[in-house]
């Protein structure tokens, strides 16, 4: 639990440079930060927001005059621009979704086990670096890679990319405009270089003495860099033939080359966090309020008043104590209180220490300052080098064989969770034309044959027993009708579910009925599993449709997780992790029951804490197979199939919802949303805070801090920290679990047998205040 993931992502294309990073290095179009531009058809300019519980982008263009969020409740850690298109790194690093002028969105990439570190766009290349050890150039557009050197700076101009090398602190170059990216590498090859920014014909980087080292054509004075001293500058942007760079001593920005158009008073005095260049414009963030402006030639006669942004964040937040160099001001507010933003390392114009006395023995032959300023820089590097080896080696143990995400729900018709006591309603319901030849699939019976193992009840006798379906006997909902408590004649205390009534006049939602119906008299006539709520009988006259189960005494799990009467109580029985994960394991048979034993499988489609119900002995039950659907028969190798989405908001599979493909994994899915609830008392969508803010799902609440070794920060506070070692490993076991099951990508996911086996190991340590699990024994595979 202590392994910062986060902050390795911050940290990797900066190990090189750890005594004078730059707080911001921008080329044409953009390098990943948090402010961007996007130019050709129309001029954007997009920031990642500051102040909001999501680190989601707001982009600007003279044609909309107000700003739009154009992905809207999801975070980034950073973003870039460039020839008609706008890429974000989501938190994590495990996606990058990218967008055309008119904001259509297209996710470029996607891998849970090689998270991207750093982005890179120009005008006909869009490059990244991954996360890795070997932090590989990816390249989706133009030139598709790049060797397989360990780069640690990207930046892409205008039919060329290029980086610098961390073994050599050589530059590299690569692109469709081979020529040049040839002449300018070999302009580098005499440099040791950290960072790189590629502009039109040329480029411009910091050398390891902090020098701003410019290469290439000198058409308009491009290379010719205004007081130039050793770090002088802290931050680079390059255009088409122009640069800008940040003062260190003052954060003022000054520009060169353009002839110089680049000039604008409106610079005088004002201080900068990060600058980012169009073609023939450039654009920073002030310090002093967050907010954006944009200058250059390109820019002219635009009025500042319309570029309307709210604050922008002068850095991500990561999920860090930044024990490097420290927490940048003001974080906690910029941040939401969703991680820190480390303040750049060595933000002065002072010059490093010396080195150690190990450091200047190794550079005792060295000659002036500059070698001994380089020798410091490599025994740094070493140091953070190890250090972030240890740390990328931690994770890749922890997760050995897993795949991770992050992800936020889809609304279904617009709909979102209501913030009650009562369990969450369905918003979206499937009419299935086929659920009386479901019904058949197993041996041709028909419902009228199904009372062999279902009594079949008169409706007058569920109307005394549930006492004429009064108020007081109302206990719940369920897929298509209201739950009632009864008492049979023989003393049997019942769970009587009535299907809506009044219906008759409203085809749809009559055939809906009779679906749910139909599909739960189907499933529960023949699955017989303690962990599954038992079937008592029926009744069909007329137009009621009832269904009758064995009570569960101790409610829904839902309820005593969020009921506000349960939430206040600090004594509930589930009120012990050792209680939670015995509930979620009996859930996890309960489903694998019906994906690996039941003939021919069952998928639930609509696993929730609502439906997963406890009896007087404390055994957790899965209920409501209303919207149930039969797999393919045994020995068929399709399990998946267009079917259209249902489910219940917040639980729903993404891929299910997106692409109406229905697999198992739907159900693994909505179970990891559980064991996010289990985890952190939060309902699957809920408002974070007090302020009216937009809902936030647990997913996207929970999966980041357990990425980022931060468990601790988001469990619920009714069950308190683990006292022990083998709980507290046990509750990390369910979280890694939970955080697979809730990858995008069905296949990413793992089977309900191994839930079951991790579940089963966790509640083994509950019990075992001796044991220990270690990391690499987590055993999820995915498909």
């Amino acid at each position: 639990m202590t392994t910062h993931f986060a902050s390795v992502v911050a940290v990797a294309v900066l190990t090189t440079a750890l005594i004078y990073p730059p707080s911001a290095v921008h080329a044409l179009g953009g390098s990943s930060a948090t402010l961007a531009v996007m130019y050709g058809s129309t001029v954007t300019v997009c920031g990642i927001s500051a102040g909001t519980p999501f680190q989601e982008i707001q982009c600007w263009e003279k044609r909309r005059k107000t700003p739009l969020a154009v992905y809207p409740n999801v975070s980034f850690d950073s973003i870039a621009g460039g020839l008609d298109v706008l890429c974000g790194v989501r938190s994590g690093g495990f996606s990058v979704v990218c967008w055309d002028p008119s904001f259509t969105p297209k996710r470029l990439y996607w891998n849970s086990s090689t998270p991207i570190s750093a982005i890179s766009i120009g005008d006909t290349q869009i490059c990244g670096v991954n996360n890795q050890s070997d932090h590989n150039v990816i390249c989706w557009r133009g030139k598709k890679s790049y060797g397989s050197s360990e780069i640690v700076s990207i930046s892409s101009g205008l039919g060329f990319s290029c980086g610098v090398v961390k073994s050599s602190n050589r530059v590299v170059c690569w692109g469709e405009d081979n020529d040049k990216a040839s002449a300018i590498e070999s302009e580098f090859k005499n440099e040791s270089m950290v960072s790189i920014n590629a502009g039109g014909s040329f480029a411009c980087g910091l050398n390891t003495t902090g020098f701003v080292v410019c290469r290439g054509k000198n058409l308009n004075g491009e290379l010719e860099v205004p007081l130039n001293s050793a770090y002088g500058y802290s931050g680079l942007s390059s255009g088409q033939n122009h640069s800008c760079g940040i003062r260190r001593l003052n954060h003022t920005v000054i520009c060169w080359g353009g002839n110089g158009a680049f000039w604008s008073k409106k610079l005088e005095g004002i201080s900068f966090e990060s600058i980012v260049s169009g073609l023939d414009f450039a654009c920073g963030l002030k310090t002093s309020d967050f907010s954006v402006i944009c200058w250059g030639p390109g820019w002219a006669g635009e009025d500042d008043d319309k570029l309307l942004l709210p604050q922008i964040l002068p850095g991500p937040c990561i999920h860090s104590n930044c024990s490097e160099c420290g927490v940048y001001p003001q974080s906690q507010s910029l941040c939401s209180g969703n991680g820190n933003i480390c303040r750049p390392c060595d933000r002065s114009i002072t010059i490093p220490p010396p080195p150690p006395p190990a450091a200047a023995a190794a550079a005792k032959d060295s000659k002036g300052l500059r070698r001994g300023l380089l020798a410091y820089t490599i025994a740094g590097s070493i140091g953070g080098f190890s250090g972030l080896c240890t740390l990328l080696y931690c994770l890749c143990v922890c997760l050995r064989k897993q795949k991770i995400h992050n992800s936020v729900q889809p609304t279904i018709n617009g709909g979102t969770q209501k913030s009650s006591s009562n369990p969450v309603s369905r918003s979206s319901t499937l009419k299935r034309q086929g659920s009386r030849f479901m019904g058949r699939q197993k041996s041709g019976t028909s419902s009228s044959k199904r009372t062999e193992t279902a009594a079949e009840f008169m409706f007058s006798d569920l109307v005394a027993a549930t006492n004429c379906f009064s108020l007081e006997n109302k206990i719940g909902a369920g897929s298509f009708g209201v739950v009632y408590k009864g008492k049979l004649p023989d003393g049997r205390d019942v769970a009587i579910k009535r299907g809506e009534t009044g219906n008759n006049n409203k085809p749809k939602r009559f055939q809906e009925k009779e679906s749910a119906f139909e599909s739960e008299l189907v499933f529960m006539s023949r699955l017989h599993h303690k962990h599954l709520v038992k079937l008592v009988g029926f009744c069909e006259e007329d137009d009621e449709r009832l269904l009758v189960y064995e009570f569960m005494k101790n409610g829904a799990l839902y309820d005593h997780l969020h009921d506000k009467s349960n939430v206040e109580k600090s004594c509930s029985v589930l009120n012990s992790w050792k209680m939670r994960i015995k509930i979620a394991l009996d859930a996890a048979r309960g489903i694998e029951y019906l994906h690996s034993y039941a003939v021919p499988p069952i998928i639930h489609r609509d696993i929730k804490s609502s439906n997963i119900l406890i009896d007087g002995d404390w055994t957790g039950r899965v209920a409501d197979f209303g919207l149930s659907l039969m797999g393919p028969a045994e020995g068929s190798c399709d399990y998946s199939r267009p079917v259209k989405a249902a489910g219940t908001v917040g639980y729903i599979d993404p891929e299910y919802y997106g692409l109406n493909i229905l697999t198992a994994k739907s159900d693994v899915y909505g179970l990891g949303v559980v064991l996010l609830e289990l985890l952190t008392g939060k309902r699957a969508i809920f408002k974070n805070g007090n302020d009216g803010v937009a809902p936030m799902s647990v997913v996207e609440y929970a999966v980041p801090a357990i990425m980022a070794g931060e468990l601790e920060k988001i469990l619920d506070g009714r069950v308190g920290r683990p006292e022990r070692m083998a709980e507290a490993e046990a509750v990390e076991l369910v979280a890694y679990t939970a955080m697979l099951c809730v990858n995008l990508e069905g296949k990413d996911r793992p089977t309900m047998a191994d839930i079951v086996a991790n579940l089963e190991r966790a509640l083994g340590l509950c019990d075992d205040s001796h044991g220990y699990l270690s990391s690499d024994e987590i055993s999820i595979i995915s498909e």
